[in-house]
């Protein structure tokens, strides 16, 4: 009888797992359905703006009004970011697909700046004519590669989950003509990249120049330690962990970092020069003692005494016993707002928490700033009569294309809200306007 019952179970069991393992089944088919088809769709469009956007860049060589010239550009400009956004979707994260997508950006920079000004004024020049024939050409090379791939991929009924796992296993020896396909599309844009297409396309530099103004002398771990615990604030006996940046890092340095039983401190600092890239310290932050004004003289001199002079605060926030402050650089009383830092004070004591030099060391430098055209009054005729302008001031700031442009510089209210408002001081045009954010509402 026992025995009966035990076979009875053991086949109850077996079918129950056997149910399981075939819903498990369906399940993780209908999952890797769904990406497959997401993946396919995502090729496929990414194909068909190709077409449209070779079609349009030939279109646009064919015409010679300011009325039809201006929305076809724009039009080449939101079609590179819908194919950005394609080639996003594809699972191609472990495969170098970076020159294709630069030479999209490049596309896009270049209609975006050429479609947003007055081309009545400023017609197509005969280098951007070239241009455009150069984008044509190239774009008609990259869709017919494409084409290829949608047509072998078709024919031999391919699926992209396979490239998924050809690429996560980095099976090289994998004879999968998709990855193959999007090796020589990412082959032929290189060969454009490496040609004399330069500058003239979008007017900025065509190398990635992360942090080129960072200079100085090649900085010891014996170094690092002396300057680690200065920034820290702790004493010399406290024990540091130094480590290296890893190859490849775009600004070689140091890691130093330290725990007790209060805190845990971690601060990166360049190998070249020196200086300090970024800071965190993690502990128990008490009761308010220090205003959140005191707290940004204490920030202003902590950066002073470390070598970042000649900056003010343009903003502050508080999270409940924790200042935020950011600081821009100031040459000539005209505020650099590429050169920021952000910092972070404890205002129980007035520590310093935390900071963030990036955007500094990227763009810091001593610039040549010109005589602005416009007169502060002629450029405030330009705001919105409605807001009341509380300050102003001369700022280099950054253009949509990231350039950097002379402006003017309005903190302005307009009913309940405060927005800053930037007008280029050689067109008149606005360049940005931001909407500062009011305080949180808590909720109970």
């Amino acid at each position: 009888m026992v025995r009966w019952i035990s076979i009875v179970v053991l086949t109850l069991g077996l079918i129950a797992t056997g149910i399981w393992g075939y819903q498990e089944h369906r399940e993780k088919n209908a999952i890797l359905i769904q990406a497959e088809n997401n993946y396919q769709r995502s090729f496929h469009d990414l194909s068909y703006h190709m077409d449209l956007l070779h079609d349009k860049i030939g279109t646009t060589l064919a015409m010679n009004t300011r009325e039809q010239l201006s929305p076809q550009l724009a039009e080449i400009w939101r079609l590179t970011s819908e194919a950005h956004t394609d080639v996003g979707q594809l699972p191609l994260a472990l495969l170098p697909f970076n020159k294709t997508e630069e030479f999209l950006s490049n596309i896009g920079d270049f209609s975006y700046r050429t479609a947003v000004r007055d081309l009545g004024n400023e017609p197509l020049s005969e280098e951007e004519l070239e241009t455009l024939n150069k984008l044509y050409e190239q774009s008609g090379e990259i869709e017919k590669e494409l084409r290829k791939v949608q047509s072998l991929a078709l024919k031999n009924n391919l699926r992209w989950m396979d490239v998924q796992l050809a690429l996560a296993s980095n099976d090289e020896k994998a004879d999968n003509t998709i990855i193959d396909g999007f090796k020589t599309v990412e082959k032929t844009v290189k060969g454009y990249s490496e040609g004399n297409f330069g500058p003239t396309m979008t007017g900025m530099a065509r190398e990635n120049h992360e942090y080129k103004y960072v200079k100085g002398e090649a900085i010891t771990k014996e170094k690092v330690e002396e300057m680690a615990k200065e920034l820290f604030k702790i004493d010399k006996q406290t024990e540091l962990t130094i480590t290296e940046s890893g190859d490849g890092a775009q600004l070689p340095f140091f890691s130093a970092s330290f725990k007790n039983d209060q805190k845990t401190g971690y601060v990166d600092i360049t190998k070249e020069g020196g200086h300090p890239l970024s800071l965190m310290v993690n502990r128990e932050v008490g009761k308010q003692k220090v205003s959140l004004n005191e707290g940004m003289e204490l920030a202003r001199k902590y950066l002073e005494k470390h070598g970042f002079d000649s900056m003010e605060a343009f903003q502050s926030s508080q999270y409940d016993s924790v200042g935020v402050y950011n600081f821009i650089h100031n040459q000539d009383d005209v505020r650099i707002y590429p050169d920021s830092i952000q910092i972070k004070v404890a205002l129980d004591n007035g520590d310093i928490l935390g900071f963030s030099t990036r955007d500094y060391l990227r763009n810091h430098r001593e610039r040549d700033i010109p005589e602005p055209e416009l007169s502060i009054e002629e450029a405030k005729e330009k705001v919105n009569p409605n807001v009341d302008i509380k300050d102003q001031h001369l700022a280099i700031v950054n253009n949509d294309l990231g350039e950097e442009v002379l402006a003017y510089s309005f903190l302005g209210v307009l009913g309940n809200n405060t927005y800053r408002i930037y007008i280029n001081s050689s067109t008149g045009m606005e360049v940005q306007v931001d909407m500062l954010k009011n305080a949180e509402i808590k909720f109970d």
